[in-house]
């Protein structure tokens, strides 16, 4: 059965987040791991990690899909998650995929995606994306989503001086 849920601002993006994980029994020293672009996912990477910090989960960090050169987060005093460590070995409870992986100019494909899945059997699935962007791909028919996050950064105010 699939449930859609609306929240708002950024504690409607990390609280269900967080509590997804709690509720499927996620535990200390489990292992979520994040799949993402460096540079355009790794803040939104560094803020999910942020918010679960607190159940001491080991979370890490791996770009473009490519695991050997996966990295560890750690918390930073008085800066947050920061992907520090590298060679990390893997062994997911959680994979969150991220949706500029999706992005027209990435060279990722679904099927990479889904192969990096199928390595992870048991692994909860994940989805986090902005404005839409694994149903503008057409990932949404590929890969079967345990829990999608989907925000819209719909409109954007910006104010300057003239």
């Amino acid at each position: 059965m699939t449930r859609k849920e609306l929240f708002h601002g950024v504690e409607g993006i990390l609280d269900p987040f967080k509590d997804f994980l709690v509720t499927k029994g996620l535990k200390k020293g489990d292992q979520v791991v994040y799949y993402g672009v460096p540079g355009t996912c790794t803040p939104f990477v560094e803020m999910l990690g942020f918010a679960i910090n607190s159940l001491e989960l080991e979370q890490v960090f791996v770009p473009m899909m490519n695991e050997s050169k996966a990295y560890r987060l750690q918390s930073v005093r008085e800066i947050g998650m920061q992907a520090r460590v590298s060679s990390v070995g893997l062994k997911p409870k959680a994979i969150v995929i991220l949706g500029g992986l999706s992005m027209p100019d990435v060279p990722v494909k679904v099927e990479k995606v889904k192969a990096v899945i199928d390595k992870h059997p048991g692994a909860l699935v994940m989805g986090f994306c902005f404005m839409h962007m694994f149903e503008k791909a057409g990932w949404l028919t590929e890969i079967s989503f345990d829990c999608l996050i989907d925000a819209m950064i719909d409109p954007v105010e910006v104010t300057t001086k003239s």
